[in-house]
């Protein structure tokens, strides 16, 4: 599918916050995402308008969007940056100044065209390009019933690191099953 592959623009906060809706509404969301369409759609405008704001503009955030020709936002992944000296957002603490990858969604009728790939592109590209930090590499996380997502990792260049964390909250009664999201990384190199 020919798309250009861009950051956000902070005005186009409307359109982040739809893609976001659709992407929590997809069928694959309970294993992809750690939202809730609920908790998302209750989320006031002055939310939607500063995290595009900083993913527009940030050096420590952005999110890429695969817009077609026809001026439809087709897909969307965005890059936290993390510093060991940072809060931990999810999983362990990096040891070394690094990219991850969240927010992964392309819409069901353009998957399989190639714009997973060309976002990914776009995103590990503009990671690499970051001079302070310079990151040394770049992960994301999966969850173990998401083999699909799992294969595209690994047709892209991820690999398993070997560590997992537990899906916070999906272990909601005591010796009630535990679900696991597993670490994908990509070295510089």
């Amino acid at each position: 599918m020919d798309c250009v592959m861009r950051s956000v623009r902070a005005e186009e906060w409307p359109l982040a916050r739809q893609l976001r809706l659709e992407a929590l509404k997809d069928p694959a969301a309970p294993v992809a995402f750690l939202d809730s369409y609920e908790a998302a759609v209750a989320r006031p405008a002055a939310f939607w308008q500063e995290r595009t704001a900083a993913a527009a503009e940030g050096t420590d955030v952005r999110q890429f969007v695969a817009e077609s020709a026809a001026g439809e936002w087709v897909g969307t992944v965005t890059v936290l940056v993390e510093r060991p000296e940072d809060e931990v957002r999810f999983g362990e603490a990096p040891a070394v100044d690094q990219g991850h990858l969240v927010g992964v969604f392309v819409r069901p009728g353009v998957r399989g065209a190639g714009v997973a790939d060309a976002l990914f592109r776009a995103a590990v590209d503009w990671a690499w390009s970051l001079s302070a930090p310079r990151l040394e590499r770049v992960r994301l996380y999966v969850h173990e019933d998401n083999p699909r997502a799992a294969a595209f990792y690994r047709r892209f260049g991820f690999v398993p690191s070997g560590q997992r964390m537990a899906v916070p909250g999906a272990r909601d009664e005591p010796g009630g099953p535990v679900e696991w999201e597993l670490e994908y990384v990509m070295e510089r190199g």
